[in-house]
């Protein structure tokens, strides 16, 4: 009797151990494959050093003090990425050899975001702030909307009356915030679910990738600034939005699973110990 117990016991922890080392795994590609041990560093740039060092006066630190808290900074999009020059030599890191700009004129300012964001590039030209700006040289450009060094991740909020009134009256900017209010809700709460799985152990590389181009295309229609195409759409995106919104729906059913059954083997193990421990203390007495 005591050998059979014994045996399930052993059974029970090679189980566990099995489940262990899948979640082991996906911890191990989750934490280690895509964290340095020293944890994240800034890159070194002579910009960075120069622009943030004591000798400077306050308007030229500022711009590194805004950039270290913005989407770029943690997107590892850095000084040279916009502006050019030699970021790892101090004597190159204004050197028009080496491609430097310095602070872009107002017609500049979309040429000079739109080096990595082509397809909202396109857009706004096309759309009616990108016509103002090029004929007056006075309309918003993406410094307008997003601000300059402190960029934050793209979302509605950016249009709100006090931002779009500067310009035109709000009238014409809420009906845009209310065509892409359904979409935008819907990515906020799947990047919330797909971010809460990967903190789990489900990492799911499709799904996200998906996810990423639905967003991307949904940023690059924005800036369309077109109502009418924004509504037209709409069933497209809710439909791309539906597929990825079933398979994380199916992976939370996995996570439950697992959590269910880990603690199940948990139990199972922790009773078979007990027996086993029992009945051993009932044949010592004997003894």
């Amino acid at each position: 009797m005591i050998a059979t117990i014994t045996k399930l016991t052993i059974l029970a922890i090679l189980l566990l151990a099995t489940t262990s080392q899948a979640s082991y795994r996906e911890l191990f590609e989750k934490e280690f494959m895509s964290n340095p041990w020293g944890g994240n560093r800034e890159a070194h740039s002579a910009c960075v050093e120069c622009h943030a060092s004591e000798m400077m006066k306050a308007p030229m630190r500022e711009p590194v003090f805004a950039w270290r808290d913005s989407w770029h900074a943690q997107n590892e999009v850095s000084c040279h990425d916009c502006h050019g020059g030699g970021p790892d030599d101090a004597s190159m890191s204004m050197s028009h050899q080496r491609g430097f700009k310095g602070t872009p004129t107002l017609q500049e300012i979309p040429q000079f975001c739109g080096k990595c964001h082509l397809g909202i590039l396109q857009n706004f030209l096309e759309s009616g702030h990108g016509k103002a700006l090029l004929e007056t040289n006075s309309g918003p450009n993406c410094v307008t909307c997003h601000g300059s060094h402190d960029i934050k991740p793209a979302s509605i909020d950016i249009i709100n009356e006090q931002r779009c009134s500067q310009c035109h009256l709000y009238d014409r900017a809420m009906l845009m915030r209310q065509a892409l209010f359904t979409i935008e809700k819907r990515l906020s709460g799947i990047q919330t679910n797909l971010n809460e799985l990967r903190e789990s152990g489900i990492l799911l590389q499709t799904q996200r990738k998906d996810f990423f181009r639905a967003h991307s295309d949904f940023r690059t229609l924005f800036h369309t600034i077109d109502v009418n195409l924004v509504k037209e759409k709409t069933d497209e995106f809710m439909g791309r939005l539906d597929r990825i919104e079933t398979d994380t729906r199916a992976a939370y059913v996995e996570l439950a699973f697992r959590k269910n059954f880990s603690g199940y083997l948990l139990l199972l193990f922790l009773f078979l110990a007990f027996g086993t421990l029992m009945l051993i203390r009932t044949g010592e007495n004997k003894k």
